[in-house]
């Protein structure tokens, strides 16, 4: 158990250009010692690195994303070539020039490993680094520093198969270190106080042994495949009208999927048979309301979907696998 944390803004950091030796600027202010956590906001990373771009924002939005997630009006939540989703895929026209626009680090867990291997090589410390950048969460209101880069530190830790103080078996508790620490760091850090950088210590037990780097922040990165809100509101509704994909081989389906479906309708029957769900009854356009209800249900759950009309009031849809 950890008794103690401390946190140290570091002070008297110049305006970082292109081309400028950041690990002798951090290293020259900072008093770092063995096992210290050095905490490095995105921005001076960049700026040092020479990530800036001419143009708009929207344009340098549209050169880094992979992956529109949702948008309301100009406002988009993407997917970055990192395998982050965040607002404006991380960009920011803040403490830049007029007409340019600061972009993410192309590698931000290298820059990391960069920036831990050069503090070593100089100052003979063996420090962890994390490159932090501000992030808003699903359903929370405000934003928190989250890391986006980490060399040197563990980024998870996992307790899964432990117990906790009354003897449960802890499931699925996997502190995310990494996103506490860049958080931690924040509060010295502070969003107008020009302060970019911060020390950590009393996280020794993190700090990996010299050349030992983890994983890096893409470990906290949850695959798109397996996020379960990986699309925004209108985005999932639209892709389960529109972007239906056709059955391959045939997939188990468990009826609770459509529980309540036909509680407003009378008159209306369904009948499951192997992979097709027939719908019937007196009215052919409530039997096409609800087959495509039935559709977009199955969508929703990973299935491959079809629906076709058939004689009378009659529609069948077909379901399975997605098709690849």
């Amino acid at each position: 158990m950890r008794k103690h944390l401390e946190v140290f803004p570091v002070t008297g950091l110049p305006e970082v250009a292109a081309g400028d030796d950041l690990p002798a600027l951090i290293g020259e202010a900072a008093d770092l010692r063995d096992g210290d956590v050095v905490s490095v906001t995105s921005k001076i990373v960049s700026k040092a690195e020479g990530r800036v771009t001419f143009g708009t924002r929207q344009e340098a939005i549209d050169s880094e994303l992979v992956r529109v997630v949702a948008q309301r009006g100009e406002t988009r939540i993407v997917q970055t070539r990192h395998g982050l989703v965040m607002a404006a895929a991380g960009t920011d026209t803040s403490n830049t020039a007029p007409g340019t626009v600061l972009l993410l680090p192309v590698d931000p867990d290298a820059s990391a490993q960069g920036l831990r291997d050069a503090l070593k090589a100089r100052y003979d410390v063996n420090v962890g680094v994390v490159v932090t950048d501000t992030l808003g969460r699903p359903w929370r209101n405000g934003q928190t520093d989250l890391a986006i880069g980490a060399a040197g530190v563990r980024v998870v830790e996992d307790l899964r198969g432990t117990t906790d103080s009354h003897g449960n078996v802890l499931a699925v508790t996997e502190p995310a270190l990494a996103d506490e620490i860049a958080s931690a760091s924040e509060l010295v850090k502070g969003k107008a106080d020009g302060v970019p950088v911060a020390v950590l210590r009393g996280l020794a037990d993190v700090v990996l042994p010299v050349g030992e780097h983890g994983p890096g922040a893409r470990a906290l990165v949850r695959d798109a495949e397996l996020d379960m809100f990986s699309l925004g509101t209108r985005e999932a509704a639209r892709a389960a009208v529109l972007e239906r994909v056709a059955p391959a081989e045939p997939r188990e389906v468990d009826p609770a999927l459509w529980d309540g479906l036909l509680d407003s309708f009378e008159g209306i029957h369904l009948q499951v048979l192997d992979s097709t769900i027939t719908v019937f009854g007196d009215e052919p356009v409530t039997v096409g309301v609800i087959a495509e209800r039935l559709a977009v249900l199955l969508h929703a759950e990973g299935y491959g979907v079809s629906v076709r009309s058939g004689p009378g009031s009659e529609a069948t849809v077909t379901f399975g696998s997605r098709s690849r």
